[in-house]
């Protein structure tokens, strides 16, 4: 009798063993599928930060060339009203181009031919 109960004994355990490796074959590939999810949702979470980092960087620079234009403009707009102003314009024409105010015999005023 102590043989059959030992050999009871050994059949039982392999069976077990193989019962409790079965099941964590299970849990193992099961874990394995998740973690692949995980990190294809990790992945996918990381790359769209970056795009959205990248985006405000772009934006940001955007930002920085559009001030930097509206500056110029306003330099351009004030160099402009500069260069169209009467006394500069006065002056070119005394100093540069020796020119004169026209002297009242100078002056010919024609009338409209409908009056």
């Amino acid at each position: 009798m102590a043989q059959s109960a030992q050999s009871v004994e050994t059949r039982v355990m392999p069976r077990f063993q193989e019962a409790k490796e079965a099941s964590f074959g299970i849990k193992y590939s099961t874990f394995i599928i998740f973690a692949i999810v995980f990190m294809f949702v990790a992945l996918i979470y990381v790359g769209s930060h970056i795009h959205m980092t990248e985006l405000e960087y772009n934006i940001a620079t955007e930002l920085n060339i559009k001030e930097q234009k509206l500056e110029e403009q306003k330099k351009l707009k004030l160099e402009y009203a500069m260069l169209k102003s009467p006394q500069r314009i006065e002056n070119i024409m005394r100093n540069k181009l020796q020119m004169s105010y026209p002297d009242n015999s100078q002056v010919i005023v024609l009338k409209k031919s409908g009056e």
